[in-house]
C-alpha cells in the first residue's frame, strides 16, 4: 500500500486536491474519506465531483444517508456514515444506489470493515494542519504506481506544500 502526504494552504487547495484526485478513478471505485469536523471531507470530494462533471451545488450529507450526482459519464455518489452504528445492521440494500457500476462513489466516516466498503480504491484522511492547512494523506488501497497526483509525496512522513 502506498501512502502519500499532501499539505494543503486552504480550502481551494483542497478543492484541487479534490479534482486531481479525480483524475485517477473509474467506474466503480470508491473513495473512503476520513478526518475529524471541518477536516475539509466535503472540500475535497466537491472539487473531485467537479473534475467527474458534476454542475449542480456538492454539500455534506450530514443529515441524510447520501447524495447522487450526475456526473454525465458516472454517476457521482456522496455517503456519509456517522449516524450509522454499524452496516451490519442495518438492510443490505442500504448502500446499492450509491455503490457499483456506473458510480464513482466518496464515503465520508466510513465503517471500513463493511464488506460493501471493502474494495474500496483510496483511502483519504484529513487533519487540521492549524488555520486553513489541511494534511492530506492519500492511502492507494491497490498500489497502482504512479497513479496518485503530482506533487504529492511517495515517501511516507514526507509532505509538500500545496
Amino acid at each position: 500500500m502506498s501512502l502519500r502526504i499532501v499539505e494543503t494552504g486552504g480550502p481551494e487547495e483542497t478543492e484541487t486536491l479534490g479534482r486531481e484526485l479525480a483524475s485517477v478513478l473509474r467506474e466503480g471505485d470508491v473513495v473512503l474519506v476520513r478526518g475529524e469536523l471541518g477536516s475539509g471531507k466535503t472540500t475535497l470530494v466537491r472539487g473531485a465531483a467537479r473534475a467527474l462533471g458534476v454542475h449542480e451545488p456538492v454539500t455534506s450529507p450530514t443529515f441524510s444517508i447520501g447524495h447522487r450526482y450526475d456526473g454525465g459519464e458516472v454517476a457521482v455518489t456522496h455517503l456519509d456514515l456517522y449516524r450509522l452504528a454499524g452496516l451490519e445492521h442495518e438492510e443490505p440494500a442500504l448502500l446499492e444506489d450509491y455503490l457499483g457500476p456506473g458510480r464513482i462513489a466518496f464515503v465520508e466516516w466510513p465503517q471500513e470493515r463493511a464488506g460493501e466498503l471493502a474494495g474500496a480504491r483510496l483511502r483519504v484522511t484529513l487533519s487540521h494542519g492549524g488555520g486553513d492547512r489541511r494534511r492530506v494523506e492519500v492511502e492507494d488501497l491497490e498500489e497502482l504506481e504512479g497513479s496518485l497526483p503530482r506533487g504529492a509525496s511517495a515517501v511516507q512522513g514526507e509532505s509538500d506544500r500545496r
